[in-house]
């Protein structure tokens, strides 16, 4: 008869402790962005350390809404980062297939110049960028965001459709066909259908990496019409001051898209971020 473990009290203890650690470390950012969005601006310094204010208002966040271009940055962000995903996630879900499933001459060479290209600071190459894309007349446009992004999320998110892919027995694909079935209607009909999680933690990568970049945002775009809010909420920074109320709004308003985006494709992303963990 097999004895029954009993965890020790004070290692439960001790799992809990920890784990309501983390969640106040990791959660504290967010309240204390909360927390000043709704103080008034009188207060801002003379209870700046309060846990909560005296005092509550959402005048922040009728300004930045009513009196601010917030609402035009929020929606170039949203044009950028979905068409950023979405260009991503199709050209890197092709890639990641290639990559799995066939063999060509110079496929490594392609995969370590993928890698290469991870390895340079952004500062270093955004010189360059910034000529080619004034070079092609595309500054302060939203399409030279989405251009630029794509080109940096790619490998990473290749490499992670590839990873992907080899999770998926070949078997299905050679059944499939057997059936009558060509490779593309294989693919759309049985191997599509078991990427979905791959491709919702790959849309939730980049789409998240693009809503918050703001290097090139910052160097490549200087009209305010086309203006993403990480750049947008500079506008709040002023030279003798700083509007912490209606940035900490602008910024509680900007976390609304993310955490809908993550809702939607929650349990693809699960999913996703977990498939191939265990083999077998």
């Amino acid at each position: 008869m097999s004895a029954i473990r009993r965890t020790s009290p004070v290692l439960t203890i001790g799992k809990y402790a920890a784990l309501a650690f983390y969640l106040i470390f990791a959660l504290f950012p967010l309240y204390w962005l909360v927390k000043i969005s709704i103080t008034p601006d009188k207060l801002t310094y003379t209870e700046g350390t309060a846990l909560w204010p005296s005092e509550a208002t959402l005048s922040n966040f009728s300004t930045v809404i009513f009196q601010t271009d917030f609402l035009a940055y929020f929606g170039n962000s949203l044009i950028v980062s979905l068409g950023t995903a979405a260009a991503t996630t199709l050209i890197a879900a092709g890639a990641g297939y290639a990559f799995s499933r066939f063999n060509f001459g110079g496929k490594r060479l392609i995969i370590a110049l993928m890698l290469v290209t991870q390895m340079f600071p952004l500062l270093m190459i955004i010189a360059p960028i910034y000529k080619i894309v004034a070079a092609m007349g595309l500054l302060n446009s939203l399409t030279s965001l989405i251009v630029v992004y794509t080109a940096f999320n790619v490998p990473f998110a290749t490499f992670l459709m590839q990873s992907f892919f080899d999770g998926i027995p070949k078997d299905l694909e050679e059944a499939a066909m057997m059936d009558g079935c060509t490779r593309f209607q294989a693919l759309r009909k049985v191997i599509f259908p078991l990427t979905l999680p791959g491709l919702g933690a790959t849309l939730g990568f980049v789409f998240t990496a693009a809503w918050s970049e703001l290097l090139f945002a910052l160097m490549l775009i200087s009209r305010n019409e086309t203006m993403t809010f990480p750049v947008g909420l500079l506008t709040f920074v002023s030279k003798f001051s700083v509007d912490w109320g209606q940035m900490m709004a602008a910024g509680v308003l900007a976390l609304i898209p993310s955490c809908l985006f993550f809702i939607f494709i929650q349990r693809y992303l699960v999913q996703g971020l977990t498939s191939g963990a265990v083999k077998g």
